[in-house]
C-alpha cells in the first residue's frame, strides 16, 4: 500500500488514503505512515489511533504525500472528547467506513460512547487536523 500512495499521481487509493512522513523520536528513524484522511474545506482531517501521533509536534511541519504530490503541513493533535466528536461526526459523514477502522460506539444519543472515548484518549487516540504549509515538489 505505501508504494501504490507514494506515486507521483493520483490513484483510486489516494482518494481517501495518504502517507505521513514522519520521524522517530525515540529512533530518529524516518517512517512512512498510510492514514485516512477527510479534505474540509483545505483542512484535513485523520484519525489517530495508534502510537504514531505521538512523533507530531503542533506547529512542525510533516512531510505527507497527498494525491501524488508532497505537500508540508502543519500537525495539530486534537484530544479533548468534545472537538473529537465534532470532527469525528464530520469525518464520518464524508467517509462512512471510518466508524469500521475507529471502533468508538455510540451511546443511546447517537453520541461517541463518553467512557470508551476517554479511554480511547488516554490510549492515545486523537484527531489531527493538517493545515497546509506549502507545497514542494516530489
Amino acid at each position: 500500500m505505501r508504494a501504490l500512495l507514494a506515486l507521483p499521481f493520483p490513484t483510486p487509493l489516494s482518494k481517501r488514503l495518504m502517507l505521513v512522513h514522519h520521524i522517530g523520536r525515540k529512533t530518529g528513524k524516518e517512517y512512512r505512515q498510510p492514514v485516512s484522511y477527510v479534505d474540509n474545506h483545505g483542512i484535513l482531517l485523520t484519525p489517530g489511533g495508534g502510537r504514531w501521533t505521538d512523533n507530531l509536534r503542533p506547529g512542525e511541519p510533516v512531510r505527507i504525500h497527498l494525491r501524488g504530490h508532497d505537500q508540508m503541513m502543519s500537525p495539530d493533535l486534537v484530544d479533548d472528547p468534545d472537538e473529537i466528536e465534532r470532527l469525528f461526526g464530520t469525518m464520518t459523514k464524508a467517509n462512512p467506513m471510518l466508524k469500521r477502522f475507529v471502533p468508538i460506539p455510540r451511546d443511546a444519543n447517537g453520541q461517541l460512547d463518553r467512557p470508551t472515548l476517554d479511554a480511547a484518549i488516554r490510549n492515545g487516540f486523537r484527531i489531527v487536523r493538517w493545515q497546509p504549509i506549502a507545497s514542494i515538489r516530489s
